[in-house]
C-alpha cells in the first residue's frame, strides 16, 4: 500500500490534546498533499506527530509500515520535517550545512557530497548563498536553505510547515515548482502545509482540509475548496472561479457571520 495512511490519531501538547481520533484517506506518493485549515486547527501539530516531535497515538503508515513502531533514527532516516521558525542559525557556510545534512540522513554517503550540495542549492536558485553565513542569512533564504538540507536527505516522506511564508511571489512559485518536480520524480510523499487556498489550488495535486483536529474534506483540490467547504472551516463566504487561463481561484466576498 503506497503512501501515507493516519489512523485514528491522538495526539497535542503536555494538557492540550489537538488532534483526538484523526484517520485520512491514503496520502499517494508522488504527489504534493496541501494540508489546509485556519489558524489553531491541528496542521502544525499533525506535522511534528508525523516526524515524531509530538507524543502521539495511533497508527501512522508510510507504505504499509508503521512509524510508529521503528526506532528514532530509522524514523528520522525516512522522515523529513522542515519547521516553519528555524532553528538559531550557527556561524556555518549555507553550502557546508547541507552538506553536513546529507552526511547525517544515514544514507548512501558514496559520491561527491559537496558537488551534491551545490546542485540542490542550484536548483532552488540559492547557489549564489554557498559560501554565505547562515547567521547572516534573511528569513527567506534560510528557508530556502533548510529546503535544501530537507531534499538532499531523500526522505521517503517530506513534510514542510508554510515553506513559503518568508519568500517573495518569485520563490513561491519556483519552490512550489521544484517540490513538485522533486516529489513526483522521487516518488514520494510530500505534505506541506499552506495558507494561501489558491497556491494549493494551483501547484497540490491533493489536499486534506482540518478543522479543531477533525477532518472536513479530502481529495483532489478542486473538489475539497468548495464553497460549503470555505464557509464551515473558515467562516468566510467565498466563490471558486477559473480565470482566463482555465486555473481556479478563489474570491472571498465576506464573512458568513
Amino acid at each position: 500500500m503506497d503512501g501515507l495512511l493516519v489512523t485514528d490519531l491522538h495526539t497535542g501538547y503536555r494538557k492540550k490534546k489537538i488532534i483526538d481520533g484523526l484517520t485520512t484517506p491514503l496520502l499517494p506518493r508522488g504527489k504534493i498533499t496541501a494540508l489546509l485549515g485556519p489558524n489553531g486547527s491541528g496542521k502544525s501539530t499533525l506535522l511534528r506527530a508525523l516526524a515524531d516531535l509530538n507524543p502521539a497515538q495511533g497508527k501512522i503508515a508510510l507504505n504499509g509500515e508503521d512509524l510508529m513502531t521503528l526506532p528514532p533514527a530509522k524514523r528520522a532516516q525516512k522522515v523529513v520535517y522542515l519547521p516553519q521558525s528555524l532553528p538559531a542559525s550557527v556561524h556555518l557556510h549555507a553550502l557546508e550545512s547541507v552538506i553536513v545534512a546529507r552526511r547525517a540522513s544515514g544514507s548512501d554517503t558514496h559520491g561527491n557530497a559537496e558537488q551534491e550540495a551545490y546542485d540542490i542549492l542550484h536548483k532552488l536558485g540559492v547557489s549564489h548563498l554557498a559560501m554565505s553565513y547562515l547567521d547572516q542569512l534573511s528569513g527567506g533564504q534560510k528557508q530556502l536553505i533548510g529546503l535544501a538540507q530537507s531534499l538532499i536527505r531523500q526522505p521517503d516522506l517530506l513534510l514542510l510547515d508554510e515553506p513559503l511564508s518568508a519568500l517573495d511571489l518569485n520563490y513561491q512559485f519556483h519552490v512550489m515548482d521544484i517540490v513538485a518536480r522533486e516529489t513526483r520524480q522521487r516518488n514520494i510523499v510530500t505534505v506541506v502545509v499552506i495558507h494561501d487556498i489558491n497556491i494549493a489550488l494551483r501547484h497540490a495535486q491533493y489536499a486534506v482540509m482540518l478543522k479543531n483536529g477533525t477532518l472536513i474534506a479530502s481529495g483532489v483540490p478542486g473538489e475539497v475548496v468548495t464553497p460549503a467547504n470555505l464557509a464551515t472551516v473558515y467562516g468566510v463566504q467565498g466563490r471558486v472561479e477559473t480565470c482566463s487561463q482555465g486555473l481556479p481561484h478563489v474570491v472571498v466576498d465576506g464573512l458568513t457571520t
